[in-house]
């Protein structure tokens, strides 16, 4: 009984943000997806090198801001594991971070963020 009172407990959410190549976008959020997160948003960022720079450097200006919602203790390993990636991976450099989010209205909607959810039958 212990386990399931636990694995219900209430867990902080914070807002983690991945700034990548927009070619490498649907990669990322596949690999963050594997850690309980059940909520990501992708927008169109533009990087701000000036064109010179950006012609002498051969950089990619087109860059995706992947929002996601994760749990407080997933943070670290998730910001390890995207280091990881931005080391590894051919033209995977990012930038990645978190902030806290202060609320959230409505059980249901924190238990989906959360990826907290009662298992039917329980």
């Amino acid at each position: 009984m212990a386990s399931s009172i636990n694995e219900s407990a209430i867990k902080k959410l914070k807002l983690l943000f991945t700034v990548v190549d927009r070619a490498k976008a649907e990669f990322y959020l596949d690999v963050i997806s594997q850690y309980h997160v059940n909520c990501q948003l992708t927008m169109p960022g533009m990087g701000t090198a000036a064109s010179e720079l950006v012609e002498l450097l051969g950089l990619n200006l087109q860059k995706a801001v992947i929002i996601s919602v994760v749990r407080e203790d997933l943070v670290d390993t998730i910001l390890n594991m995207l280091e990881d990636k931005f080391a590894t991976i051919k033209n995977g450099k990012g930038v990645a971070f978190a902030v806290p989010l202060s609320s959230v209205i409505g059980v249901n909607m924190y238990q989906y963020l959360s990826d907290n959810r009662m298992k039917r039958g329980e």
